[in-house]
């Protein structure tokens, strides 16, 4: 339990302690009064005061009454300076008031003001105000103050009627609530230091929390920045390998339909001069296909084929154009729909027939090249073949490289082997729920 806690326990028992020493010193000065009268000793009593007191029963009824008005006030919350202190000076006029109803013979109860009012202030410099203010009302309000200017019966005039040492123990009792009072004020004002104490302890806790975390803040940012540099050269390395891949690709496509087309009217051209002329055309025509694409590949674009046609027009536009320019022969069976594909998935598939078609040509010198795409269940898979020289150690190079990490990207895969000419599969997956798009 923390000294909030203890601290409204104390305040508390100090309205419980001042309830019984006003009801005492009530009880006391009505037993006085009711016992001067069974005696007829009343006139004698009169003599020795300085007005005429209330009667027996209404003292303890009346102090007991404004106490309850007090309590309510006391309950009642304003964290306004102008109701605070609004509040504190109706709360010392009741205070007034029952110190005169029971003769100024206690005035325990201002000191239980000063504590309830010191719960408003969580800085002391805004409680000192106050404080002096209920201290001098404590001051002004003392018995022997008081009585200099105004005649007061004093408690021990009420006493006079008891034998003298019963009046000794009252008295004594009365002054032992006066101190209780006193010491449990005491207590929770030590209670109201700790508390402040505490609350600055806490709160330079948390500063230094905060500072902590503005440090780890201050470093993750330090982190973040090293990490957004690491990434933005990251991805300058990922695109310049995209558009080595691309131009890759395309150029060298375009190169060995051109190559393979000039070997050709090489030993066309003294015996079919007619022939050679077509086969330059449509050299030239692959040519000028290559330029658009390399043009189209270094402004980050996709093949200029995939730009003008759907996949499935374009695969069989550059086979078309490889079978040209190459006298290749070049068979391609598709069994599959390839209209459900996105541009990254369709670029892949292209980029893959175009590329092995170049390296067949190019590399294993083959003059047959089978092609075959099909659909099983969820894979899309491409099989290309070719009868040329093969290789036993297949070296992967740059377009094998680069076809394998595409495929990776998009979760699929390669594999490929030299025997008996060159084959190449290369698996799609198909992403899950998509629907084959109807053809226009």
């Amino acid at each position: 339990m923390d000294e909030s806690h203890y601290s409204s326990y104390t305040l508390v028992i100090m309205k419980h302690l001042n309830f019984f020493a006003i009801l005492y010193i009530a009880v006391i000065m009505a037993s006085s009064l009711y016992g001067y009268v069974r005696e007829n000793s009343a006139l004698h009593f009169l003599t020795r005061i300085y007005q005429i007191p209330l009667a027996g029963w209404k003292v303890p009824i009346i102090a007991l009454g404004l106490y309850a008005s007090f309590l309510l006030l006391l309950c009642i919350k304003n964290e306004s300076s102008l109701g605070l202190f609004f509040k504190v000076c109706l709360e010392l006029a009741l205070s007034f008031c029952i110190g005169y109803v029971i003769g100024f013979s206690y005035t325990g109860i201002v000191l239980l003001i000063l504590a309830d009012t010191m719960r408003y202030f969580p800085k002391s410099r805004g409680r000192l105000p106050y404080a002096a203010f209920i201290g001098i009302f404590y001051l002004l309000t003392d018995y022997n103050l008081l009585s200099v200017y105004y005649k007061i019966t004093p408690l021990e005039t009420y006493l006079e009627y008891y034998q003298s040492d019963v009046a000794s123990v009252l008295l004594g009792l009365k002054n032992v609530l006066s101190s209780l009072n006193m010491l449990v004020f005491l207590i929770y004002i030590i209670l109201l230091v700790r508390m402040q104490f505490s609350e600055k302890e806490r709160v330079l806790a948390l500063n230094e929390q905060l500072n902590d975390a503005n440090e780890e803040l201050r470093q993750a940012n330090i982190r973040l920045e090293e990490y957004a540099k690491e990434s933005e050269k990251a991805a300058e390395a990922r695109e310049r390998n995209r558009l080595a891949r691309e131009i890759h690709d395309t150029l060298g496509h375009a190169l060995t339909g051109i190559i393979t087309g000039i070997e050709a009217c090489t030993a066309l051209m003294d015996v079919a001069p007619e022939a050679t002329k077509e086969q330059l055309k449509a050299i030239a025509e692959v040519a000028r296909q290559g330029i658009k694409d390399v043009r189209r590949s270094v402004k980050a674009l996709r093949p200029d084929a995939l730009e003008r046609l759907d996949l499935e027009k374009a695969l069989a536009h550059t086979i078309q154009e490889m079978r040209k320019a190459t006298n290749a022969e070049i068979s391609y069976q598709c069994t599959a729909k390839l209209n459900c594909f996105n541009e990254d998935e369709e670029n892949i598939i292209y980029r893959i027939v175009q590329e092995c078609i170049t390296n067949s040509i190019r590399h294993g010198k083959a003059k047959k090249i089978q092609i075959q795409i099909d659909r099983e269940y969820q894979i899309l898979k491409i099989s290309i073949k070719d009868n040329g020289v093969g290789c036993s150690d297949v070296k992967k190079g740059f377009g094998l490289h680069h076809m394998k990490e595409r495929l990776d990207l998009l979760g699929g895969s390669l594999s490929y082997h030299g025997e008996e000419g060159f084959a190449v599969e290369a698996q799609l997956p198909i992403r899950w729920g998509t629907e084959e798009k109807e053809h226009d």
